[in-house]
């Protein structure tokens, strides 16, 4: 069997490897891929947002499923253009999509769905917005309707704040036509959470729930990324509590979609806030989660190619979806000036000797094979993942893999995972 998985991250190096542990899979190619997926099949040369390129690549190699990393693919329809080619994709239709590439679609549909979310309004005029802010006072959230690789939200301590960012998305235009509408939303207090559930359309299976760390700097201080570590499970989710959060904020949807004849296949992630008042989702993903897909694969039991086919073909309900009972942490390298600027091509070492730690697992991101080394091609390089018995006994594992590797200028944070630690006592 040949798969094509699309993207370059992370966390496409971790689908990937863990597609490779079927034995029907014969090939893996990955587009555009990194150094990492380079080592486990062939990276091609073509972008996530190429649609038509990436349809004439599956037809033309004969590609027996298409899996989609990133979100912007499956905005764009890449589900619904494969379905035209009667190629297997997993991933949502353009339409479900919807609740991660438009802020607006996403909140609306939470409150037809009766999702609890903070109190909202969506706004397309630059004047009504700010109005709508000087009257609310700050805090206050305020988020272009649609992508901006995760740059696109700006929580406004002060009601100056947020009319830059209105201005910076309205009127300058620094997120293209992703700011030219708005959601501006109340500010909730608390502890995020991560919940993913594989989804059939009808059925959904549930992962283990995880939390990420956004903030660059340690003690969640400093501008916000792509996310600099995750750990799971999250003890403010603990299990006994799944099914319950599971009826709040993954049913309804599935539910709902399916209702408007657009149901949900894929991964729906739900990022929960838990307030004084309880659990809120602050929002929806449509796919796995970067860095929270590398620990929560490290601790997949099932079979992912078995489980990817049963959402496709709506028979979800026909098997067990199972992770292991031990914790995973996973622990971002950057290059230092993450998320800004930041330098290139600086040789990676210690990556073998740290994969071959027990329970540990190096998945690369922002890295190229260059002369048969490995070099860093990105802000975010690594995500040393490891398992353990016990969250302390996975974060010391994970750090001590990182003690390993090597690259000029190399940037991370040490306190992944000490929220859930406190939590424990």
């Amino acid at each position: 069997m040949k798969i094509l998985v699309v993207g370059g991250g992370g966390r496409e190096h971790a689908i990937c490897w863990k597609l490779s542990q079927n034995p029907k899979v014969t090939a893996i190619l990955c587009a555009p891929g990194n150094g990492g997926t380079a080592r486990l099949g062939e990276n091609v040369p073509i972008k996530d947002d190429d649609i038509p390129g990436l349809i004439a690549l599956a037809r033309d190699r004969e590609v027996d499923l298409v899996v989609a990393g990133p979100e912007l693919p499956l905005v764009l329809g890449l589900v619904n253009a494969l379905d035209r080619e009667g190629i297997p994709c997993f991933g949502p239709c353009a339409y479900a999509a919807n609740l991660e590439g438009s802020k607006a679609f996403s909140k609306n549909l939470m409150h037809e769905a009766g999702v609890p979310t903070a109190p909202f309004r969506v706004f397309d005029e630059y004047d009504e917005a700010v109005a709508f802010v000087r009257k609310k006072g700050a805090p206050i959230v305020v988020k272009a309707d649609g992508l901006a690789a995760g740059k696109g939200v700006v929580v406004a301590a002060t009601v100056d704040e947020a009319v830059d960012a209105l201005t910076d998305m309205m009127v300058k235009g620094s997120f293209g036509t992703a700011g030219a509408r708005v959601v501006v939303e109340e500010t909730l207090k608390g502890e995020e959470a991560s919940f993913l559930a594989f989804c059939d359309g009808t059925n959904y299976a549930l992962l283990p729930s995880s939390q990420d760390h956004k903030a660059v700097g340690e003690g969640d201080t400093g501008p916000n990324t792509g996310g600099m570590g995750a750990y799971s499970p999250a003890p403010v989710l603990p299990e006994e509590k799944y099914a319950e959060t599971a009826e709040m904020c993954i049913k309804p949807i599935l539910k709902h979609l399916a209702a408007k004849g657009e149901p949900f296949k894929g991964i729906l992630y739900a990022g929960l806030m838990y307030t004084e008042n309880g659990p809120s989702v602050l929002e929806y993903n449509v796919r796995f989660g970067d860095p929270e897909c590398q620990p929560l694969l490290m601790r997949l039991e099932t079979d992912l190619l078995t489980i990817m086919f049963a959402c496709i073909d709506g028979k979800l309900d026909t098997i067990e979806v199972r992770s292991t009972p031990q914790t995973a942490c996973g622990v971002v390298m950057a290059a230092k000036g993450y998320p800004g600027t930041y330098p290139k091509g600086m040789e990676i070492t210690g990556l073998d000797e740290a994969d071959a730690m027990d329970g540990v697992k190096v998945f690369q991101a922002g890295t190229r094979l260059e002369n048969g080394k490995t070099v860093t091609s990105g802000g975010r390089v690594l995500c040393v993942t490891a398992l353990g018995d016990t969250l302390a006994e996975a974060k010391q594992r994970a750090y001590q893999a990182v003690e390993k590797i090597h690259f000029d200028n190399s940037y991370f944070r040490r306190d992944i995972a000490d929220k859930g630690l406190k939590r424990l006592g």
